[in-house]
């Protein structure tokens, strides 16, 4: 097994704990400039993973997260962001951290060492599911359980890693791998490796959410409008999309239950909320095949 980069010294950093404060974040700075680049190396692997994911989702499948330690609690907090962003199930993006629950709050020592532990909880998966395996040293057992039991039900994989020679990187459908370089701190993955995986699952989901029709253009168009923030928001996407006043939107919201999509087809093509919600179900959802691209649109 190689040693992960992220656990080499940073000869960039070995003063730090001489420096004034204003030169500790300047070369924390310097060093994530290295991760949008390191990312950008594997952007067709990234929009394979999305197309892949789509595919599944479209079929029913569903997208399901699996790591240790930070790795594991990024992905389960990518997962809670979907259903408030896209008004998915929670079901359709789940997170899952070695040692359960319990350790996305306190390290659970070992956890990622449990091969056993990892076959348990992939469990879950059929094969209409992708498997996003997330591990800055590509290494850990519990992650190389997860992918056994993967394979053996024909669930899809994804790898994302900082190290090209870690074990899952040969055992993953696709793997998209940042060599993000050592770390400012040895061996803290949370800092570049943390980043560029957090980055790379934002354009998973969203990337994913995109095609399958969870937006308009660029606009949010499936958020849940459960607080007044998010009330303005749709009342002003609402606005923009169908041509009408900000007052216009808000009551044809607040007769269809806050649903966009509802109250912009009943706007645009001059229906009933009833009727509207028809269109939209035909069209499975996706409001761009039921009202066009608006002729306005800068």
């Amino acid at each position: 097994m190689s040693e992960a980069i992220t656990e080499y010294r940073n000869l960039n950093t070995k003063d730090i704990d001489l420096l004034p404060t204003i030169e500790i974040v300047r070369k924390m700075n310097d060093e994530d400039k290295i991760v949008a680049l390191a990312i950008e190396y594997e952007l067709e692997k990234i929009a394979q993973a999305i197309d892949l994911i789509s595919k599944q989702f479209l079929n029913g499948g569903r997208l399901i997260y699996f790591g240790a330690g930070t790795s594991g609690r990024l992905g389960v907090l990518d997962a809670s962001e979907c259903p408030p962003t896209f008004s998915t199930d929670p079901d359709m993006v789940q997170g899952i951290i070695a040692g359960g629950e319990a350790a996305f709050k306190t390290a659970v020592e070992g956890a990622e060492d449990n091969f056993d532990a990892g076959v348990k909880d992939a469990k879950i998966l059929t094969d209409k599911d992708v498997a996003v395996v997330i591990s800055a040293s590509g290494n850990p057992k519990y992650l190389l359980g997860v992918l056994s039991q993967a394979d053996k039900v024909g669930a899809k994989t994804v790898g994302i890693s900082c190290n090209s020679k870690g074990k899952i990187a040969d055992e993953v459908g696709i793997l998209i791998c940042t060599e993000v370089g050592a770390e400012v701190i040895a061996g803290s993955s949370r800092l570049k490796a943390g980043t560029a995986q957090k980055m790379i699952l934002n354009m998973l989901s969203t990337g994913s959410m995109i095609k399958i029709g969870k937006t308009y253009e660029n606009f949010m168009i499936d958020l849940k409008a459960n607080n007044e923030k998010l009330k303005d928001r749709a009342i002003r996407i609402v606005s923009e999309i169908a041509g009408v006043s900000t007052s216009e939107a808000y009551m044809a919201l607040s007769k269809c239950n806050w649903s966009i999509k509802v109250a912009i087809v009943s706007l645009v093509k001059k229906l009933d909320f009833e009727n509207a919600g028809l269109e939209l179900r035909k069209k499975s959802g996706v409001l761009r095949k039921v009202i066009g691209e608006r002729k306005d649109a800068e």
